[in-house]
């Protein structure tokens, strides 16, 4: 009989093969990567607070009404920046679905032990305009980073520098999948 192992397990091996298979870089990563990952990065701990304010109202993860004006603003602001409003779309995109995973990888874990964490918990109306402001400066760095996509060493530079900002199997997953189309290697 076949045996599936449980999701915090099946996501450590699978973050830990993706890990080991990014060979290093050899030439060295540009210095717009690290500030465009910080950021994604810091927009996906955004995350856990907003899993904490839908356990506590009861609203479903899926927004599709505010998702569809996040990435409409995306659009107008890569405008602004000479980046294409496409690539910028799927960008923010790629950041939604991403928060959308810890969000809903949180609420399973609370559901399961049938309690959230006792911490201070925001309104959503705290939290956008930090997603906002976290939006307009992630757009900036992208379009600082934009001529680097299709470099042949973009690949092991991400996984490398991704790598250290990884705080545990599911905001790995969800960081993997955030930057996922990060790096153009079908040219």
């Amino acid at each position: 009989m076949f045996h599936c192992p449980r999701l915090p397990q099946l996501l450590s091996c699978a973050l830990l093969g993706l890990l080991a298979s990014g060979a290093q870089a050899a030439t060295a990563a540009p210095e717009t990567l690290q500030p465009l990952l910080n950021t994604i990065n810091e927009r996906l701990n955004i995350a856990d607070q907003v899993a904490l304010t839908k356990w506590d109202s009861g609203k479903p993860i899926q927004d599709t009404a505010r998702e569809a004006l996040v990435i409409a603003n995306a659009k107008k602001q890569a405008v602004e920046r000479k980046v294409d409003p496409d690539e910028a779309a799927e960008l923010i995109a790629a950041q939604i679905e991403a928060n959308k995973l810890v969000q809903y990888g949180l609420i399973a874990q609370w559901q399961a032990a049938h309690k959230a964490p006792d911490v201070p918990r925001p309104d959503l109306n705290q939290i956008r305009p930090k997603l906002d402001e976290l939006q307009t400066r992630l757009l900036q760095e992208y379009a600082d980073f934009v001529p680097y996509r299709v470099d042949p060493e973009c690949p092991a530079w991400l996984a490398e520098q991704r790598s250290a900002l990884i705080k545990d199997a599911l905001h790995g997953q969800a960081l993997i999948r955030a930057t996922g189309e990060l790096c153009v290697t079908d040219q």
